[in-house]
């Protein structure tokens, strides 16, 4: 272990110096790792991608980030399951799959991060979330190094939600995916301009490249403008409050969930705020993407979070509506 910047392991470019930092690339080198934690000391941060994550600008204790990229695929018949390490790069794994054939994971193209971070969130897009494909989650339990599998059940996902953000967060370690692949699929291009971008048959790849694009389109690259993807969740909010608003603003996306209740488009009501292309300081509110918040450089977790607070209360006194931040709160 050694001390290490983070500010170029977030893809907010947060400033952050952590205590101390490992990179194990086995399950027995993170055993040790988390032992020699437990014998001197220290406490454990989880790192992936830093792609979701707000980073304070000291990190105490140890920042581990698990960098276990092997995997590989099982096949039966027409169907198959892919055995992913944590350390595995999405995209990369994304865009493999897809071109080697197989459906389950094309409408998540381009979500950045490691593959270790996606169940936390339950990443998910154009229709498609993580727990529709997944089928296990192997986890190192934090204090005895034990390794087993968590089945979708004990995920316990939900929107933008886990079991690893609530009751398992900060006791176990994701070390590997298993996710269900298949060799013919239905395309799901129901949302947005996803179908007019991709032929009456498309392959995987197509879907994938096309949602590439659009992504693109949309949102900014962190490698050139450091950011953090969707910074706010969508709300749920009850159907009452969403006829209300519908009828002030007849144009106001809104979609029924199942479960009760409407998810609302939390960058239309942003923009509706008169906020996109906003600019306070080191931060502010993508010109072409009202959802995403930028740093355009020497800000700070706190400045970050105040410009944050002011969306949140200006959407509030408007529409009655309180947004919640997707990044986890280091």
């Amino acid at each position: 272990m050694a001390k290490a910047d983070l500010s170029r392991a977030n893809t907010l470019k947060l400033p952050c110096i952590a205590d101390f930092a490992a990179r194990p690339t086995t399950l027995s080198a993170l055993r040790e790792v988390i032992a020699e934690c437990r014998t001197r000391g220290l406490s454990i941060t989880l790192l992936g991608g830093g792609s979701n994550v707000l980073l304070p600008e000291r990190l105490p204790g140890a920042a581990v980030v698990p960098a276990l990229t092997q995997w590989w695929i099982e096949r039966d018949g027409e169907r198959a399951t892919a055995y992913v390490g944590a350390g595995v790069n999405w995209q990369s794994l994304v865009m493999t799959l897809a071109e080697r054939g197989w459906w389950g994971l094309e409408n998540l193209a381009l979500i950045p991060g490691a593959c270790g971070a996606a169940p936390v969130q339950n990443i998910g897009a154009y229709g498609v979330e993580l727990s529709d494909v997944i089928e296990g989650v192997q986890v190192m339990a934090l204090d005895t190094g034990r390794v087993r599998w968590l089945d979708i059940a004990e995920c316990a996902f939900g929107y933008r939600d886990s079991v690893f953000k609530r009751a398992q967060a900060g006791r176990v370690v994701i070390t590997q995916l298993a996710l269900r692949l298949a060799r013919h699929a239905t395309p799901r291009l129901g949302y947005g301009d996803l179908a007019a971008r991709v032929s009456a048959d498309p392959t995987p790849l197509d879907v994938a490249r096309a949602v590439c694009a659009i992504r693109r389109e949309k949102l900014p690259d962190p490698a050139t403008l450091a950011n953090a993807g969707s910074f706010f969740k969508n709300p749920i909010v009850a159907r009452e409050l969403a006829d209300r608003l519908a009828a002030r603003y007849p144009g106001m996306p809104r979609f029924p969930q199942s479960q009760g209740g409407d998810k609302l488009a939390a960058g239309w009501l942003i923009d509706q705020c008169g906020l996109k292309g906003e600019r306070q300081g080191a931060f502010g509110v993508h010109e072409r993407q009202a959802l995403v918040l930028v740093h355009f450089g020497g800000g700070t977790r706190e400045g970050l979070l105040a410009f944050a607070r002011h969306i949140i209360e200006a959407v509030e006194e408007r529409f009655g509506v309180t947004l919640e931040p997707e990044p986890r709160l280091l």
